[in-house]
C-alpha cells in the first residue's frame, strides 16, 4: 500500500534530489523561503536557471555570526543539556528528604507568626477595662 502524496527518496527526479540537498548547504535560504511564504517552486526555478554555483546563492550559503535568534537556541540547548547532567547525578531520595525538611520549616515560621500575631492582639486590648466608668 503506497500512501499518497509521500515520496521516497528514490522515487524523486535527480533535480529535486539535487535541490533538496542545496537547501540543506543553504539554511537561510530555507528560512527565507518558509518566512516569506515564497513557494519552493519558485527557488526551484531559480536555482534550475541560475546554477548552483552563481553567486546569488553566496549571500544564503553560512549562518549569520550575529543572529539573536540562532544564539539563544544554541544557548538554550547548552542549559538543558546542562540541567540533563545536573538531575542525571541527583538522588531523588535525598531531595525528597530536603524537600520535607523545608516543608517543616516553613510549618515552623507560620506557627511562629500566628503566636506573634496573637500576642499582639491581646496587647492591643484596653488595659483598664474599666476605666469608662470613671466620671
Amino acid at each position: 500500500m503506497k500512501l499518497i502524496g509521500v515520496n521516497k527518496l528514490e522515487d524523486l527526479h535527480p533535480t529535486v534530489i539535487a535541490f533538496k540537498e542545496f537547501i540543506n548547504k543553504h539554511p537561510l535560504l530555507l528560512r527565507e523561503i518558509r518566512k516569506s511564504g515564497r513557494s519552493w517552486q519558485e527557488s526551484y526555478e531559480q536555482w534550475i536557471l541560475l546554477g548552483e554555483d552563481d553567486p546569488h546563492w553566496d549571500q544564503y550559503k553560512d549562518e549569520i555570526k550575529d543572529d539573536k535568534v540562532d544564539k539563544s537556541t544554541v544557548k538554550d540547548s547548552e542549559l538543558v543539556g546542562q540541567l540533563l547532567k545536573y538531575t542525571s547525578n541527583l538522588d531523588i531520595n535525598k531531595v525528597q528528604g530536603q524537600v520535607d525538611q523545608l516543608s517543616k520549616a516553613i510549618t515552623s515560621i507560620q506557627e511562629m507568626m500566628q503566636q506573634f500575631k496573637g500576642t499582639q492582639k491581646k496587647e492591643q486590648s484596653p488595659k483598664d477595662p474599666f476605666g469608662w466608668m470613671r466620671d
